[in-house]
């Protein structure tokens, strides 16, 4: 026996390494039949991992502080950013990294909640793994808050003071909880040093917990399907193991790896030639110093929350308060949450739904956008129209569920299997590899 092997008996005695790595990648059985839209999943992963490993070396140059350098306007917490960027070195690749990270990280997720939305992955068995991936969605929207106020510029100062004055207007406990949240009556030093504790450890901690519990809870119950049928329904009576599954590794960790190449070139692209992405991952007024006298003309969020945002500006504020604005925004992120309750169909995958679900997707899916691209420009008479008009059309989707869900049958009837050809997947396959070799020749003639 090699001294490797050894090495490893070892620890498998005080330790379960090879009983974990098989129960969840070498004989985790996944369906056969997946598609890109299974990226997604694997590709939030190694962000994170990314997010992670780029904030710690940020936060090794940088200073939480707000109180500003003698003779100037400037904070030392701005000017410990510009430090990264000019002259720690590989300064501003990592702040770069971690910029468009943060954005790229929303990419991913949306992508994959749509794809859980489309193949029902949220329905029956499988309740308990969409709660924990929208708890992680909420810690996501959490930590990309509490980031956002750091490199403490003009953005960040207004969106936070923005962001924190709506809890004011929530009855009774509003005032004392934006004071609490900010630390100040106003954000200020201590506002900065509260959001970075909780951004590089409170977090953090809570967040890589979730992934824990997301990823167990999907292997405990499996993966779903394009189809949406259960594999685990049809097992080879002798090996008792799942017709339709194979093992996620090799075959599926191979695949992901032509997924991350094909992220990295397009994530690579962006760091190199577009970082700011014209204003939308780093806003213009972002590398301005915060100027607490001075409020920037037009302030909104980062485009992942510009959705909620326009719902928020939609509601019309009663008795000069926000409150109905501010709930509605809430409801609009929590309800996403009672999908397995509020869909009634027992088919699963888009594939053999009906009409009517197919249509309210597409009206969802239209909304959402619309309220994004509505959220990121001033508000005018006619734009808050639009918005109340696609804010409805969102909330439709989720509360008229349970009718127009309920007996909403499609022509094609569900198969007993998965019905993804082997002549497909390797077509797809072709397509992929294809795609990669081109983003890879691109990206070498601009370089």
């Amino acid at each position: 026996m090699s001294k490797g092997q050894n090495l490893l008996n070892w620890i498998d005695q005080r330790f379960p390494l090879s009983s974990s790595l098989k129960s969840h990648i070498t004989e985790y059985y996944a369906p056969k039949n997946f598609n890109f839209w299974y990226f997604f999943g694997s590709l939030a992963l190694l962000v994170l991992v990314m997010q992670i490993v780029t904030g710690i070396f940020l936060t090794m140059n940088y200073k939480p502080d707000a109180s500003l350098l003698p003779g100037t306007n400037v904070s030392v917490a701005f000017a410990s950013v510009e430090y990264i960027m000019r002259d720690v070195g590989g300064g501003w690749i990592i702040r770069y990294m971690h910029s468009t990270g943060a954005s790229m990280f929303f990419v991913v997720v949306y992508l994959h909640m749509f794809r859980g939305l489309i193949y029902g992955s949220y329905k029956q068995p499988r309740e308990l793994v969409w709660i924990f991936g929208m708890l992680i969605f909420l810690c996501l929207m959490a930590e990309a808050f509490l980031g956002y106020l750091l490199p403490w510029g003009q953005m960040s100062f207004w969106g936070a003071q923005v962001i924190v004055n709506l809890f004011s207007s929530i009855p009774v406990i509003g005032p004392d909880l934006s004071v609490f949240i900010r630390g100040d009556f106003v954000v200020s030093d201590a506002t900065l040093n509260r959001f970075f504790a909780l951004h590089v450890i409170a977090v953090p901690l809570v967040l890589l917990a979730l992934v824990v519990a997301h990823i167990i809870a999907l292997h405990e119950v499996g993966s779903n399907n394009p189809d949406g049928v259960e594999i685990k329904k049809n097992k080879d009576p002798v090996t008792h193991l799942p017709k339709d599954g194979i093992p996620f590794h090799p075959y599926y960790t191979v695949k992901d790896v032509l997924g991350v190449a094909v992220f990295l070139i397009v994530f690579s692209l962006i760091v190199f030639f577009l970082p700011d992405m014209g204003g939308y991952f780093l806003e213009a007024n972002n590398f301005i110093p915060a100027d607490p006298l001075k409020t920037p003309p037009h302030i909104a969020p980062v485009w992942y929350f510009t959705p909620f945002y326009a719902i928020l500006r939609a509601v019309p504020s009663f008795a000069g308060t926000q409150v109905w604005g501010v709930l509605a925004m809430g409801a609009a992120v929590v309800i996403i949450a009672f999908l397995p309750w509020l869909d009634r169909s027992p088919i699963k995958s888009v594939r053999y739904r009906g009409p009517k679900f197919k249509f309210m997707l597409a009206l969802f899916v239209i909304s959402f956008i619309g309220l994004g691209m509505l959220g990121a420009l001033p508000a005018t008479n006619l734009r808050t129209v639009v918005s109340q008009i696609l804010s409805v059309i969102y909330f439709a989707f989720f509360l008229g569920m349970p009718f127009y869900t309920k007996n909403d049958v499609g022509s094609v009837p569900v198969p007993d299997r998965v019905t993804e050809s082997t002549t497909k997947m390797k077509i797809n396959f072709a397509i992929m590899v294809a795609l990669v070799v081109a983003g890879a020749y691109l990206f070498a003639s601009y370089i």
